[in-house]
């Protein structure tokens, strides 16, 4: 013991951070307020992050969820490929597998995977305030910095994924992060040959097939390893008549050229067709059920055969991996595309009668395009200078895109009735940064840095979506974004952090669609400062996190959605605070216990009323089991209650979903055969069917539109390794 206390008069940042998480824990809780990748390295090394300190399967990291991580700077959870395959559904995305981690809320309306993500958020940060990256390279819409959860990947092709839920260090490049940054990491190639078929069948009529041929290690191909796959989505959807269907490629090559360097290859394509509900009316709710989606009815506007999708997705890089001289060099290049023809009735929800000037019983519509492609590059060196590492790099990314909207007629096979809008703009991102980790003396690190953002929008329109004039403007946004952490590794089981930093988010695209943008187009962006401080400990028997945020958010700026359109507003001033905690026990004989629990905060400074869509707390608890060829899980995630618009109104109670998943492996069933695994998921196993967030207003009335839970959804699955 008294060595012990000893060590705790060494190390002031350990009894700063603990004192400030138990002191401020019973205030954040009774108000109701609010590790780890680190920098983007390979799947191999995110599922080391998540294994025990002594490799051992039966322990509590190796079973975690989700986890922190002892590297960790900011708050950050971990979650492994291990987790992706055995305790979500075959079709889920990104969006789905995330909803585990602390403050993160997200619910599919359609089931798992089935439709993009509606309502995603990150301490009450919606979709577009946060980044999503892929093997650190951030991707998404230009005009918005949205995101389209159905349209690039698919779990098949996910190593793992940690949620980092700060703005990061001076290196963390990307749109919005300030909000965060999921950043998922592609599956690594197999060291050993093997060729995996797998398919899956379950409620909605919804089944999968594909298949992956891993190479193994070829020597005779100067070490190289690669992976391709195919997988196929088909179904029918927990919303009527919102089908989907979707199909992925994927193909990922890894090359040593000599001792120092590694090339890697990937290409990922991506098509998707899905028939798409706006949200429902609470009337349309209580007439035909929670599953209302759309119609069969060819004479209305939400007739299935009208509502739709058709997207096309490719997303490519070359990265290399070297060593020169002193220095470690990583760069990628690469490109991205997203082409979208997208298919509506006018009114889907029947506030709008039918007639067009074709005819006066005709049925209107709408259909648009939304294409762009993206061209990028990044680099990062660092090298050993003195008592720490110097780190600096710099990415460089270009979209074009065009978009256009039309009124048409959808008895008339959508014939032309009116031009809304066309559209070109292009958007060009530079951000350099400079850092450097000054390691101390009793395991302390101190990491100042400092990143330059510059963000330039390009308009060029004849028709303007909207002043309906014709615009050619440009305008350049930049801030110098600094921050500043203090790491402790305070021995090799348990670590802690502070850390400071500034957030930047440029303004949406649709700061131009005025009359004059040269008058009125340059907005203030949305600009943080962030303050957290947090702990990870981790041994074989406990994985335990907890952190403390406090963000001070200038020009926040909220979106009413309106006849599935966005318009954004200016809030103003606004705090986000809170508690997250996160933890593991192994309890011995296969069994661990996994919970998390958080407090939020995020309030208009002005009016001390609720940002929307912002949770006030959320919550998990599972109980995992995995010995021998036995793998089970029960989890059960909370979400608080919330405000789906500003002036705490549409107020949206809180839910809570339960999933079962069992997976069962057979090592050998045959010589030819291997691995072979037989899976059963058991989603909302209690089938609550509640409204779990606001999806907008209609145009014509101003009616609330609302989503609910999908009911409960069974699904078996079946792979083999041959």
């Amino acid at each position: 013991m008294q060595r012990v206390r000893s060590r705790f008069r060494k190390k002031p940042l350990t009894q700063f951070v603990l004192a400030s998480l138990c002191a401020a824990g019973t205030q954040v809780s009774f108000a109701q307020t609010s590790g780890d990748l680190g920098s983007v390295q390979s799947t191999a090394t995110a599922s080391a992050g998540a294994a025990a300190p002594s490799g051992n399967v039966q322990s509590a990291p190796a079973q975690a969820p989700s986890q922190g991580s002892l590297s960790a700077s900011e708050p950050k959870s971990i979650i492994s490929r291990h987790y992706i395959e055995n305790s979500t559904a075959p079709t889920a995305n990104y969006s789905d597998i995330i909803q585990i981690s602390p403050s993160v809320s997200n619910i599919d309306p359609n089931g798992a995977g089935l439709m993009e993500s509606q309502s995603l958020s990150i301490r009450g940060f919606q979709d577009g305030q946060y980044n999503v990256t892929f093997d650190g390279i951030p991707f998404g819409d230009a005009n918005d910095f949205t995101h389209h959860s159905t349209s690039f990947f698919s779990s098949r092709n996910i190593g793992s994924i940690a949620v980092d839920r700060g703005p990061g260090d001076a290196s963390q490049i990307g749109f919005a992060t300030f909000g965060g940054t999921i950043s998922v990491q592609s599956v690594e190639p197999s060291l050993t040959p093997k060729f995996t078929v797998f398919g899956s069948y379950g409620s909605f009529n919804t089944w999968t097939g594909g298949a992956e041929l891993n190479t193994g290690d070829m020597q005779q191909w100067g070490d190289a390893r690669a992976v391709v796959g195919y997988n196929h989505v088909g179904s029918d959807g927990y919303l009527t008549n919102a089908a989907q269907r979707r199909d992925n490629f994927f193909f990922k090559l890894d090359k040593p050229l000599g001792d120092d360097t590694l090339l890697t290859l990937y290409a990922d394509y991506s098509r998707v067709h899905q028939n798409v509900s706006l949200g429902a009316t609470a009337a349309q709710i209580h007439q035909f059920g929670p599953d209302f989606g759309l119609s069969g009815d060819p004479t209305s506007q939400s007739y299935y055969g009208y509502n739709f999708d058709r997207i096309n997705t490719d997303f490519e890089y070359i990265g290399i991996k070297t060593k020169l001289a002193d220095w470690k060099i990583e760069n990628k290049l690469y490109t991205y595309a997203y082409y979208h023809d997208g298919f509506n009735g006018l009114d889907p929800n029947g506030e709008t009668p039918n007639g067009t000037t074709f005819g006066p019983n005709n049925v209107p519509g709408q259909q648009m395009a939304n294409n762009y492609r993206a061209f990028g590059d990044i680099v990062n060196a660092e090298r050993q200078i003195g008592p720490g590492k110097l780190q600096l790099g710099a990415w460089l990314t270009h979209q074009s895109n065009f978009r256009d909207n039309m009124n048409v007629d959808d008895s008339l096979n959508f014939a032309l009735e009116q031009l809304n809008f066309t559209m070109h703009d292009t958007f060009l991102t530079f951000e350099p940064f400079i850092q450097y980790e000054w390691q101390l003396p009793h395991g302390l690190t101190v990491t100042p840095g400092v990143k330059y953002v510059s963000f330039n929008r390009n308009i060029d329109t004849p028709l303007d979506q909207g002043s309906g004039a014709a615009v050619n403007f440009s305008h350049t946004w930049t801030k110098v974004l600094p921050s500043l952490t203090l790491h402790e590794q305070i021995n090799p089981n348990w670590s802690a952090y502070i850390q400071y930093a500034q957030g930047f988010l440029a303004p949406n695209l649709n700061v131009f669609y005025v009359q004059n943008p040269s008058v009125s187009g340059q907005p203030d962006p949305e600009q943080t400062d962030n303050y957290q401080i947090g702990t990870t400990y981790k041994t074989d028997r406990l994985t335990v996190s907890a952190d403390l945020y406090y963000i001070n958010f200038r020009n926040a700026v909220t979106s009413r959605v309106v006849s599935g359109t966005a318009t954004f507003s200016n809030a103003g001033g606004a705090v986000y605070k809170g508690f997250e905690s996160e933890a593991t026990f192994y309890a011995g004989l296969g069994f661990s216990l996994y919970g998390n629990l958080t407090f939020n905060s995020a309030k208009q400074k002005n009016t001390n009323t609720w940002m929307p869509n912002a949770p006030q707390s959320t919550a998990a608890l599972g109980l995992i089991y995995e010995r021998g060829p036995l793998y089970g899980s029960l989890i059960t995630k909370f979400v608080g209650h919330q405000f789906g618009d500003t002036g705490d109104t549409q107020p949206i109670g809180g839910f809570t979903v339960t999933n079962l998943s069992a997976v069962y492996t057979i090592k050998s069933p045959a010589s030819w055969m291997h691995n072979t695994r037989i899976g059963l998921e058991l989603d909302n196993v209690f089938n609550r069917t509640s409204i779990d967030a606001l999806a907008g207003f209609t145009a014509a009335a101003g009616t609330p539109l609302y989503w609910t839970i999908p009911g409960r959804a069974v699904v078996a699955s079946l792979s083999t390794d041959f």
